[in-house]
Parts: C-alpha cells; structure tokens; sequence
C-alpha cells in the first residue's frame, strides 16, 4: 500500500519536476549565452581549446576515433535515427507519438539554425582545430541537436513503457550518446567548449518540454500516444 501511494504521489508530482528541470536548463542556456556574449568566457574556452589540442598531439589515436563519435551527430545519421523511431512508433500504433518525435525533431533544428544566425559566432581558429568546419559556433548544432534526437525518442518512447528498468535504460543510453557527441566536437577543436555546453542545455530542455507534451496528450488519447506499454 505504502509503495503504491509512494509511485501515485511520484506520478502526481513528476510533471512539475519535469518543468523544473526545463526551466533550469533554459536559465542555463540564456546564461551561458549572455556570458558568451560579454566575452566572460574567452578565456575558459581558450584553456579548453588548447588543452584539447595538446591531449591529441599527445594520443594520436584521439583524432580518429572522435573523428567517428562525431559522425554519431551528422545530418543523416541523425535523420535516420528519426525516420527509425517514427517508424517504429507507427508500427506499434503510437501514431500521436510518432507525429511528436517528427515535429520536436525538425522544429529543435530550426531553432538552433535560428539560434546560431542570432549569436554569430565564429568557430575556433583553424591552427587549433584537427579539421575545418563550416558555419557558425553558437551553439554547437551536433551537440544541440543529437540531444535533442536523442533524448526526445529516448524520453517519448520510454513513456510507453511500464517498466523503470526499461525507461532507465533508454534514457542513459541517450544521455550517453549526447555527451559523446558534443565531447568529441570539443575534443576535434571544432567547437568553443561553451557552444557545446549550451547546445547540450537547449536540446536537454526540448526533450523535455516535448515529453511533458506526450504526457498531456497520453492522458487525453492514450491509444495514439502511448501504444500498448508493455
């Protein structure tokens, strides 16, 4: 009785806790952002950059392997990873579901687009970096939006599942992903530390905001939303 009216007021407040959890990555970001803009963490950023540099002068094989966990946050990887989830979310009758994981996906993309005309940042020099990239710095649109691909399938299929085993499980694993995503944009010197700190700040708080939508509309059509939950 007592774990039952434990699990019940979890529930009850777990909706709030997500919004918490929102709302602090978003003051996140918009600090980060601010202090970008001031100049305040140059020199932080600086530091990380050559310590980078010099950790893959002094592990050759660094390069290379970042060179293949940063592949993990590419435009067609992470397309095909949508395209599998939504897929399978059709299949299984979350078709609600699937249409949410489409839609945090492509709009998340366009805000970071937005996102980093707004801030212009140019990215590191090339005499730190291991290759050169194109576009703007601010924020890092591998680590922004493989957080966002990422954790929004992970947190929206784990709420079809039941069981915690399962819905931890999903979402470390996402979580994982993202962190090495943005490691390794850091690692190759492609990107200011703090463009990829952001960037895991925005996308984090996407998924959830996405989430706490699923569970609305769960509530209020449970048969396209949440599939069969076993």
């Amino acid at each position: 009785m007592r774990s039952g009216r434990a699990l019940s007021r979890l529930e009850t407040y777990r909706p709030l806790l997500a919004g918490l959890v929102t709302a602090l990555l978003i003051w996140a970001f918009i600090q980060i952002s601010s202090e970008m803009v001031e100049g305040d963490t140059h020199a932080f950023d600086v530091a990380i950059l050559r310590a980078a540099q010099n950790f893959r002068v002094g592990h050759t094989w660094v390069a290379e392997v970042m060179r293949d966990v940063s592949g993990l946050g590419s435009t067609a990887v992470l397309t095909l990873f949508t395209v599998i989830a939504v897929g399978y979310l059709a299949v299984v009758r979350a078709r609600l579901m699937a249409v949410l994981v489409a839609a945090a996906v492509i709009t998340g993309s366009g805000g970071v687009s937005v996102l980093k005309g707004q801030f212009g940042r140019p990215r590191p020099g090339a005499e730190f970096a291991e290759l050169v990239a194109p576009g703007l710095s601010f924020p890092s649109g591998h680590a922004t939006i493989s957080a966002i691909v990422f954790l929004t399938i992970a947190a929206l299929i784990a709420s079809t599942r039941t069981r915690a085993g399962e819905q931890t499980y999903i979402l470390a694993t996402a979580t994982l992903m993202a962190l090495l995503v943005g490691l390794s944009r850091i690692a190759l010197g492609v990107h200011w530390a703090t463009d990829v700190v952001a960037g895991w700040a925005f996308g984090a708080a996407w998924a959830v905001a996405w989430l706490l939508l699923a569970r609305g509309l769960k509530r209020r059509f449970p048969g396209s939303v949440g599939g069969d939950g076993k």
